[in-house]
């Protein structure tokens, strides 16, 4: 069975998910000296990801009911962070496995 956190931190649900997600990321990138790269790659993905969230929820395709509220140029404040989290990760993970082989 998968513990509901959504209990724990209610409202902040999906806020400390990208926290700690993010944290990851972050430690994978700096691991593989990508930081920067990352950073530039994050950048030019970003306006793309906006436009498909931004264009997503207004349609109704999905809604996010664990969240603060907060909402930044039309969208949820999570989803900002989401957008810079999950490029981070796979490229977090992909430098890793660069530098494994």
């Amino acid at each position: 069975m998968i513990p509901d956190i959504g209990a724990a931190f209610g409202e902040y649900t999906y806020l400390v998910t990208e926290i700690v997600w993010g944290t990851v990321a972050v430690g994978l990138l700096y691991r593989a000296a990508a930081l920067v790269q990352a950073a530039r790659t994050i950048a030019v993905l970003y306006p793309i990801a906006y436009l498909w969230d931004w264009y997503t929820l207004h349609i109704g395709v999905f809604a996010i009911p664990l969240r603060t509220g907060v909402e930044l140029l039309g969208i949820p404040i999570e989803e900002h962070i989401f957008m810079v989290v999950v490029p981070a990760l796979v490229l977090g993970i992909h430098e890793n496995l660069r530098n494994w082989s």
